[in-house]
């Protein structure tokens, strides 16, 4: 850093708590949660999610087991009301959650938050305005009392539109954005004066959100100030403690545990972190937390692969290799060192004892990993180089998560044969596995046709040895395919697609493609198809072919 004036930057002051009870505290119980994955603006996508994205992101979060989320900011477009309109009028709620949506506490877009609720059974309206001071001095040139004032005009508006909709029932949220910025005493001002509004009972609770609009101080300041507004805050017992972290230094995950036992009972959020900025808390990592520590977190993270393709698909962002609990390589070992303890810890590890295996924080299979990927090979370990030869010399670049589901594949063969693999070596292990085989599914032909708006296809393959001409209709030629396979009682799953040109060219000078389709089966794990052809679709059906073969999934109904 350059050197700078040491009156630049200033150490947030520590809260007057002398008699602070945080510290000896320990989770013991999972929190509400919230997630915001769908709020305006899609939480600073690039690519903003289109009404189909997150329907899709919806489901996903509602199969988690989120009974609360935060569908829209309905008054800032029409995409965002036509979504809580079609949430309400298609009847995807499901009967346990309930939808929020949010609100700045101004009157025209209370009012059009509310025409986007007409005919939910159960809702929570969210409002919020800035009460610290640089946005009180600066941005607003508001008074205390005028921040106030803003605050509860805008509830008793709300409590009076809601009180119009009898026929939904309307939970208050409110925030004090800015909260960790705001001085206390004012901030439980703020707070005291919105319960007052509103009404407050314990049977009629309020939401007080208080967010980290922005990480300013460490983690156990927000607690101190949790804490704080825990034992001062009026009607305590019709107060509802809501967090909302963000991870400005880095820090939201331990500043969310340090607030829960500091006395909050709620947690806002995004899978894996997403959100304008550095993010907002990640909601994975911290349940997984719990996950570790004995305490069942209440959603459901069991298939972690598949809630995190879905999350790329839907944001167009990538998941980091090294994400905590998620990430390609978390649970993988390239050190021999780490390697043998894994090995030894796996063979000591009893299955109905605490889980205490080295360099694991958890068991692989609670998300649905499975242990194939644990202890892989890379360059450094002296048999490296896979995915450049496979490259440079084959035209062929491959996923990450095949490139490490590959390496295993050499490591089996080096282990057995020993001495070196070269790239022609490298081929036929690769064909092999991936391009060869025919059992229990061979490709024969399939030609397309057109069903109204589905795609339709006839494919003949050949099962166990026997022909068959199968039929299926989907989206699209892979959803069609796969349609038809489970129509021979092949049942499988589609997780990831892929596909490149090869480079270099084919033998007959035209460039070829290259399919990867990620699949998974019930009790099989995960494994890759690979499909090689000039026509791209017929190069997608040969992947889809090959994943089925690889996972080794009967054909129960055909084959009989």
């Amino acid at each position: 850093m350059a050197q700078q004036k040491s009156s630049k930057y200033t150490a947030f002051p520590p809260v007057g708590l002398t008699d602070r009870q945080w510290p000896n505290r320990v989770i013991t119980q999972a929190p509400m949660w919230m997630s915001t994955d769908l709020r305006d603006g899609n939480q600073a996508l690039f690519e903003p999610m289109n009404a189909d994205k997150k329907m899709q992101m919806f489901q996903t979060l509602c199969a988690i087991g989120f009974k609360q989320i935060e569908v829209a900011f309905p008054s800032a477009s029409e995409t965002e009301f036509g979504f809580v309109r079609r949430l309400i009028e298609e009847q995807h709620i499901p009967a346990d959650v309930t939808i929020e949506v949010l609100t700045q506490a101004r009157e025209h877009l209370i009012r059009r938050t509310f025409e986007s609720l007409k005919g939910a059974k159960q809702a929570i309206v969210h409002v919020y305005n800035a009460t610290c001071p640089s946005f009180r001095d600066f941005v607003f040139g508001m008074s205390k009392a005028e921040v106030v004032k803003m605050a509860v005009d805008a509830v008793k508006l709300i409590k009076t539109l809601a009180e119009q909709m009898p026929e939904t029932k309307i939970t208050l949220e409110y925030s004090p954005e800015l909260f960790t910025a705001t001085e206390l005493d004012f901030a439980k001002e703020v707070c005291d004066a919105v319960t007052a509004a509103w009404g407050a009972t314990p049977d009629n609770k309020v939401i007080l959100n208080l967010p980290t609009t922005v990480e300013i101080a460490t983690p156990n300041i927000y607690a101190d100030q949790i804490e704080w507004m825990h034992r001062n805050l009026a009607r305590r017992d019709s107060v509802i403690i809501s967090l909302h972290p963000h991870n400005d230094r880095g820090t939201a995950v331990a500043a969310a545990e340090l607030a829960l036992m500091a006395g909050a009972e709620r947690v806002e959020g995004c899978l894996f972190g997403n959100g304008e900025r550095t993010g907002n808390v990640d909601l994975v990592t911290l349940a997984l937390n719990m996950h570790t520590q004995g305490v069942d977190p209440q959603l459901d993270f069991s298939d972690i692969n598949a809630v995190a393709r879905t999350y790329e698909h839907c944001t167009q962002l990538p998941i980091h290799p090294r994400h905590p609990y998620v990430g390609d390589l978390v649970f993988t070992a390239f050190s021999g060192s780490h390697q043998d303890a894994i090995k030894k810890g796996f063979a000591a590890q009893k299955a109905d004892e605490t889980w205490s295996v080295p360099y694991l924080p958890i068991d692989p299979a609670d998300v649905g990993r499975s242990y194939d990927s644990v202890i892989r090979v890379n360059s450094q370990s002296g048999k490296g180089g896979i995915a450049y030869l496979m490259e440079t010399e084959h035209g062929v670049l491959m996923p990450r998560r095949l490139q490490v589901e590959f390496s295993g594949v050499v490591q089996k063969h080096t282990d057995t044969h020993g001495g070196e693999v070269n790239a022609d070596d490298l081929w036929r292990l690769f064909a092999g596995e991936y391009l060869d085989a025919e059992t229990p599914v061979r490709y024969r032909e399939h030609h397309l046709f057109e069903h109204g708006s589905q795609q339709g296809i006839r494919l003949t393959v050949d099962i166990g040895g026997t022909p068959h001409i199968l039929s299926g209709e989907g989206n699209g030629p892979i959803n069609a395919a796969m349609h038809a396979l489970q129509g021979a009682g092949i049942e499988a799953q589609v997780r990831s697609y892929e596909e490149r040109s090869m480079v270099p060219m084919g033998e007959d000078g035209n460039a070829r493609a290259v399919a990867f389709i990620e699949m998974a089966a019930n009790g099989r794990g995960e494994r890759y198809g690979v499909g090689i052809d000039s026509n791209i679709v017929t190069a997608s059906i040969k992947a889809l072919i090959s994943g089925v073969n690889r996972l080794g999934v009967n054909a129960l109904d055909a084959a009989a």
